[in-house]
């Protein structure tokens, strides 16, 4: 092998090694960033995105506070990475199981009832993150409240989607539609709160309201 051959081949190897060690780092980052997020979404869920702190964290996972806070760079950045995470895992939880069933009235129904495994559960410590979190934040505008505001229109507007595709079909009788996922929300959130007071006959009263909304014309 000539000297020109050698070079190239030890410029290969090093350049694979970087690329070796990059990839670990870069999966490490990402291994912590996942202990880290899971654990904020509970904390956030039970006491609130205002106790989702640094110090908290390390204490909680094991970590290192300066780990941690070269991962999110500031309170408001983890805080915003928590609302992310929480809305992941309520769509994988409650919106994309129930894209299996038709549009309309059994599409509306499945989402509300694995809504209700959501909730009973419950997939978060403290129960539903947008309800322990909406009122602590309507009135703090800024990044956190916004974002927690666009999760919480996405879900609605999701109820309002299969609500018109199912006045659309006939299936139901027309209806105010907006007055419609008021009430649907209205009714989760009472049933959050009553299912962490340990009233689980709540559930038969979610199921009744929305069944009552959705009357064959």
């Amino acid at each position: 092998m000539g000297t020109d051959e050698r070079t190239a081949e030890r410029t290969f190897v090093t350049r694979a090694d970087k690329v070796s060690i990059t990839d670990k780092r870069l999966l490490r980052g990402a291994r912590a960033r996942e202990i880290v997020l899971r654990r904020a979404v509970d904390i956030a869920s039970l006491d609130g995105l205002d106790d989702v702190s640094f110090g908290r964290l390390a204490t909680d996972t094991g970590m290192s506070k300066a780990g941690i806070q070269t991962l999110f760079r500031s309170k408001e950045v983890l805080q915003l990475g928590t609302i992310d995470y929480a809305r992941t895992m309520f769509i994988d939880a409650v919106v994309r199981p129930a894209r299996s069933a038709a549009p309309g009235v059994e599409r509306l129904r499945s989402l509300i009832e694995h809504w209700i495994d959501y909730a009973k559960t419950p997939l978060f410590e403290g129960g539903c993150f947008q309800v322990a979190n909406l009122a602590r934040f309507d009135s703090k505008p800024g990044a956190v409240r916004d974002a927690l505001f666009r999760t919480q229109q996405q879900w609605l507007e999701t109820i309002e989607k299969e609500l018109r595709n199912a006045v659309a079909a006939q299936e139901i009788a027309d209806l105010d539609i907006d007055l419609a996922v008021f009430q649907i929300d209205s009714v989760l959130c009472a049933a959050n709160t009553a299912l962490r007071l340990g009233d689980e006959e709540v559930v038969a009263k979610v199921r009744r309201t929305v069944g009552d909304l959705l009357k064959t014309p």
